[in-house]
């Protein structure tokens, strides 16, 4: 899910010369939470390493650097000047990017010099050129690590030249611990978006409740809240720049996985209960307006400061594609609802009872298929899939998303869409994207409806607990094949690649298996063997609607947010990341003792 404010950019090389210059304890809480807080206090009082107490000579060439990025000084010892560029290794096909130029050296036996920061976030390579005649003279693959100091050295050698890297000063290890100026400290307010399946009524006793479930939602919402507070400020905490995932992808289409299984479950109980077919579409059709409402005044947070603006405001959000794939799938399964549920003794195709939901959802995949291969779209190429930008060597910079943009600018203009997509970090793309688009919904209310049939398994085979793992499985390896054939196994290289900002075809069966994976896993060790009672997540997992519009609406305040001593430290923000997102488990615990559960 796409931050609603846009964050500086620390994924790339940044192409310009650089001027050289006590926690308390939480009583009366189970073992879970007393972890958590271990886990807190432990981060918080990172040990100062040995090289810091040792005296540190390039000290100062560190002072202004930010996180992930290092020092790099080229240096040039040939005669002719000398133009740097670069390429991220996370950039498919991409041009190189101008890095800087080194001037020749001013005379025999010495050598000119400048200075530039890096990213240390991938692996990026280098090429050096000579000018103007643009001859190649090396080129060299690197991961330079964080705040180290590095030297590269163009040498003048008989017929040829050569180039190498030396490590002037060691980088800091940011992922285990870093260099601390300060002890971490909590301070003053000051953070950073997920959903949350929020159709699931709470029944009045909790005991009938499949405590799978809820651990599944609260571990989806958990991760999500971690991620969107920062996640630490780790590349891999953050959403992929186009093709592949990271973790911070994986989270959002297991809410809309568990939000099917949900709605299975709850019309089901519902219709058992007496309640009619047309009662309930109106609650879902009401639902779903709710949720589009609540939606666009969290994405559009200047309704703090007045009116909302109708010419920036932007339409489509997380929420807003929630509420639309619940009400598509809900609508559906009011159709084809069963009051009375037969429990299937053997293994059966229980597809076959619900086939034309199933017929309608494949007739909105079929076109999904033809809008994204087949309508043409000016200056780019139909059925393109790429990021624009730098990405195809710079040949359609201006076509990232093909037709799914396309369709977001025709039906909503270009002014209420995403204006900073995670794009522009790797592929520098300069027009704005929606993640969550008009075209990509189709696919969400796919995925929604995996969980709907998630949801079918877990009711005809309610007496067979062996049963419903085996579907489960069986299921999970079907869609797998599906992402293989699809994706050749590749990030890049396939029919359809896995892309989170375009909800593909093959992010929607690669995210689907692992959800059906997972969910096999929480239902064996919590409703069957019961080996865990699902805490702490099932406690955010009852409560989702208000975890989620909690934590964005009160994001910027304490103890969610605080002045830090070292705002580009990892260990800093890991430590008020992981307190931010802490703090909602226990809210969500507190409320659940209470008995309070917030529904719309």
């Amino acid at each position: 899910m796409e931050k609603k404010k846009p964050k500086k950019n620390t994924g790339v090389v940044i192409g310009e010369p650089k001027n050289p210059k006590n926690m308390a304890h939480f009583e009366g809480i189970n073992n879970s939470f007393r972890a958590v807080i271990a886990l807190l206090v432990a981060v918080c009082v990172v040990p100062l390493t040995a090289d810091v107490l040792t005296p540190d000579f390039s000290h100062q060439r560190r002072l202004d650097l930010k996180m992930d990025e290092a020092l790099l000084r080229v240096n040039n010892e040939l005669d002719s000047d000398v133009l740097v560029t670069w390429r991220s290794e996370r950039c498919y096909q991409c041009s190189y990017q101008q890095l800087g130029v080194i001037p020749a050296r001013p005379s025999p036996g010495q050598s000119s010099s400048v200075d530039f920061t890096v990213s240390t976030q991938h692996a990026i390579t280098l090429q050096l050129n000579s000018t103007p005649d643009t001859l190649e003279l090396c080129k060299l693959r690197f991961h330079f690590g964080e705040h180290g100091n590095y030297s590269l050295w163009m040498k003048n050698l008989t017929n040829s030249s050569r180039c190498s890297i030396v490590t002037d000063a060691d980088p800091v290890n940011s992922y285990i611990r870093e260099r601390l100026q300060h002890k971490c400290e909590l301070g003053y307010p000051r953070i950073e978006s997920p959903v949350t399946d929020s159709i699931s009524p709470v029944p009045a006793s909790t005991s009938k409740r499949l405590r799978s479930v809820d651990t599944f939602r609260g571990i989806s919402l958990v991760i999500m809240v971690f991620v969107n507070y920062g996640g630490g400020r780790y590349w891999f905490f953050r959403h992929e720049s186009w093709n592949g995932l990271t973790v911070a992808d994986l989270v959002f289409p297991w809410f809309v996985f568990i939000m099917g299984t949900s709605i299975s479950l709850s019309v089901s109980s519902l219709l058992r209960s007496g309640s009619t077919r047309c009662s309930l579409l109106r609650k879902v059709v009401w639902r779903s307006v709710q949720l589009f409402i609540i939606g666009v005044f969290i994405i559009n947070p200047n309704y703090c400061q007045g009116p909302l603006s109708w010419n920036n405001l932007r339409i489509p959000g997380v929420l807003q594609r929630l509420s639309w794939s619940y009400l598509v799938v809900a609508s559906l399964d009011l159709t084809v609802a069963r009051g009375h549920l037969d429990v299937l003794t053997t293994v059966s195709l229980e597809v076959l009872l619900y086939w034309p939901a199933w017929v309608c959802v494949l007739l909105l995949e079929a076109l999904w298929l033809f809008l994204t291969f087949l309508l043409p779209v000016p200056g780019c190429p139909t059925g393109y899939l790429g990021p624009g930008g730098i990405g195809d060597m710079g040949r359609y910079s201006d076509c990232t998303g093909g037709a799914a943009a396309f369709i977001d600018r025709w039906l909503l203009g270009e002014n209420h869409i995403y204006q900073t997509p995670s794009s522009r970090v790797i592929y520098a793309t300069h027009v704005p994207y929606d993640p969550e688009g008009i075209l990509g919904s189709i696919n969400s209310i796919l995925m929604a409806f995996l969980g709907l049939q998630a949801g079918k398994i877990i009711l005809h085979y309610r007496e067979l607990p062996r049963s419903i793992m085996s579907r489960f499985l069986m299921w999970g390896l079907f869609l797998g094949a599906i992402s293989a054939l699809l994706t050749k196994c590749s990030t890049d290289e396939g029919f359809i690649p896995v892309n989170k900002n375009l909800w593909s075809l093959s992010y929607v069966t690669t995210l689907a298996c692992f959800a059906f994976v997972l969910l096999v896993l929480l239902y064996y060790t919590v409703d069957v063997k019961r080996w865990w009672s699902g805490a702490p997540f099932c406690y955010p997992g009852m409560n989702s609607i208000l975890v989620y519009v909690g934590h964005e609406v009160f994001e910027e305040y304490f103890p969610f947010r605080w002045k830090m001593a070292n705002s580009q430290s990892h260990t800093e923000h890991l430590t008020q990341n992981l307190v931010a997102t802490s703090c909602w488990v226990l809210i969500s615990y507190v409320l659940y003792k209470k008995k309070i559960f917030w529904k719309i």
